[in-house]
């Protein structure tokens, strides 16, 4: 029979079966670098990867490719000239591939050749043909690597497509080798094609949503020369706003739309698509918290109000401790990015024998950016101006009312892997404010600092640390309730209940001048949704720094990932209290 059933094994010696084993693969570099290195090893592990169960022929085919496949990943690495051998041999676990790689010289680039045509020659352009011819990235004397050649001419064609030529093309490039003297003359030629100016607008998508938004953001003037960071920048900012889900600003493609201008220039239209947002939203969410107990919101959200790009926003959320009403109205972001609102609120609280209640107006500016190129650093800057009116009753203490003014800007910079669970990276947050009381003329200022910084331990374990530090000065000690600091509860001094630590006055526990705020968290996660928590936190809120008693607590926590939110359940002893409290959160949003 010609079909093969099985190997023969004898008691002395064996026959090879027909189908081979993975091979074992051993390269010698030969001093290469790490990047020709790992691009050796996916050339010949693709490879490798095919050999397992293969006949004796099929692989002595598949061992002279690994030794091409060597050569050329070589050759992307700048390296032409090498002399690799693959000997082949046997262990007990089969064959063994032995690559000996000798690179020889790498390869430098010797000259760098330039080409330009189309309107872009024209005398006007000379300082930037010129800037382009400086800024070429793969310059003489530097290694030839074929990735860097590849990302030179795209970044070429980029600089000079995206402002005025919006057809260049490159029409002709070469790197030509001379493996005997390791060096690569380069030719690259662009064909800018005509100048491309900006001509009428047109949009679709449009419903609701008035047109006088898009001409808001999408400002030029028909014969403006085109720039495709000018069109970015109007299309990032449309879709900044709420009123659309997606928006899209481009030149229209349609060769009949084009128009010839003077000196061969063409001039094409600029075409504004965009999907409106939903009219209006309905959102609730319910949560329940050791601080609070149970809480319930409610929000109401409608896009455009009587043909006006604006958009409303009205809620009310209640717990235990505190019921809060609000209606506000956000105008479109400006050209600059800020995000301007005005609103109305109502709020009731209760919390450690003050009972406040608060009517206020106010307007807020905030502005949200990114750090230039591609940083993960984020900034967010507020500002806000709002007038207020206090009605504070104090157990066993002297009731007050205060009218008042303030003003507050802060300033946050972030730099975290991941914004809402971050594991990595970093956050400071400033703050400063300063306020009057209307009835009286009496001036309070304040200012606070918060930092918290995130370490990666291990594959998933993570180290925080955190700290604030806050301060106010006044003349009066009728101040608002959110002016002054307490602290204590689930975020901030675990051990103790929510916003116990201040200064005692009658039956109550009421805001201090003066805050200082520190933790220490190692999370240790057992998979990637369960973890546990080990903390230690102390502070205090006093009349001064120097009047502190800082309260320590110190506990162990469970922290759970889950579809609906991030769920924590924290047990702490409170040194100054002499007891262990649970501390928990879970919120859902539907």
């Amino acid at each position: 029979m010609r079909r093969q059933i099985g190997c023969l094994v004898l008691a002395w010696a064996s026959v090879q079966c027909a189908h081979a084993a993975r091979p074992e693969v051993v390269i010698d570099p030969g001093g290469v670098p790490p990047a020709a290195i790992q691009s050796i090893n996916g050339a010949v592990e693709a490879i490798v990867r095919l050999a397992e169960d293969q006949d004796g022929g099929e692989v002595a085919r598949l061992r002279r490719r690994a030794r091409e496949a060597t050569l050329s990943a070589l050759e992307t690495q700048g390296y032409f000239t090498p002399t690799v051998t693959l000997e082949v041999g046997e262990d007990v676990a089969g064959e063994t591939w032995d690559i000996v790689i000798e690179p020889g010289e790498r390869t430098q680039v010797d000259s760098v050749n330039l080409n330009f045509k189309g309107q872009i020659t024209r005398p006007q352009f000379a300082g930037r043909v010129q800037t382009l011819k400086d800024q070429w990235p793969l310059k003489e004397g530097m290694i030839f690597i074929n990735e860097s050649w590849h990302d030179a001419k795209v970044s070429l064609l980029d600089e000079v497509s995206r402002k005025d030529f919006y057809f260049a093309r490159l029409i002709n490039t070469q790197a030509t080798i001379d493996a005997e003297k390791a060096s690569a003359s380069l030719f690259a030629e662009v064909a800018s094609g005509p100048r491309v100016r900006l001509g009428p607008m047109s949009v679709s998508g449009l419903k609701r949503v008035p047109s006088s938004l898009i001409e808001r953001y999408v400002q030029y003037s028909p014969g403006d020369p085109y720039d495709q960071d000018l069109l970015d920048e109007w299309q990032q900012a449309l879709q900044s706003t709420s009123f659309f889900r997606g928006a899209f600003v481009t030149l229209d493609q349609d060769e009949s739309t084009h128009r010839v201008l003077a000196d061969d220039e063409l001039e094409l239209p600029v075409h504004v698509r965009v999907s409106e947002a939903p009219a209006r939203r309905v959102t609730t969410s319910i949560g329940a918290d050791s601080d609070h107990g149970i809480r319930v919101e409610g929000l109401y959200r409608q896009n455009v109000v009587f043909g006006k790009p604006v958009w409303i926003e009205t809620g009310a959320g209640v717990d235990k401790d505190n019921q809060r009403a609000f209606f506000d109205v956000h105008l479109p972001p400006t050209s600059n990015g800020y995000k301007d609102s005005v609103g109305v609120l109502f709020e009731h609280s209760d919390v450690e024998g003050v009972d406040n209640r608060r009517v206020a107006a106010a307007w807020k500016r905030r502005q949200e950016r990114k750090a230039a190129g591609d940083s993960r650093v984020e900034y967010e800057t507020q500002w806000a101006l709002g007038v207020a009116h206090d009605t504070t009753k104090i157990d066993g203490y002297d009731d007050y009312e205060v009218p008042s003014a303030v003003a507050t800007w802060q300033w946050l910079r972030r730099d975290v892997d991941k914004k809402y669970d971050p594991r990595e990276g970093n956050l400071i947050d400033f703050g400063v404010g300063a306020g009057m009381t209307l009835d009286r003329g009496e001036p309070f200022y304040r200012s606070s600092l918060r930092l918290q910084k995130w370490w990666p331990i291990g594959r998933r374990d993570v180290l925080t640390v955190r700290g604030e530090i806050g301060k106010v000065w006044a003349d009066t000690e009728r101040l608002p309730q959110d002016f002054s600091y307490r602290t204590g509860g689930a975020r901030t001094i675990r051990g103790y209940r929510y916003q116990t630590i201040g200064l005692d006055r009658g039956d109550a526990v009421v805001g201090a001048p003066a805050l200082a705020v520190a933790s220490v968290q190692y999370t240790h996660y057992f998979t990637e949704m369960l973890g546990m928590n080990y903390f230690i936190d102390i502070g205090d809120a006093a009349e001064s720094f120097g009047d502190m008693d800082p309260a320590l607590g110190i506990g162990v926590g469970l922290a759970v990932r889950t579809p609906a939110g991030p769920f924590f359940v924290d047990v702490a002893y409170g040194e100054r209290d002499k007891r262990l409290r649970l501390h928990f959160s879970l919120g859902i949003a539907f």
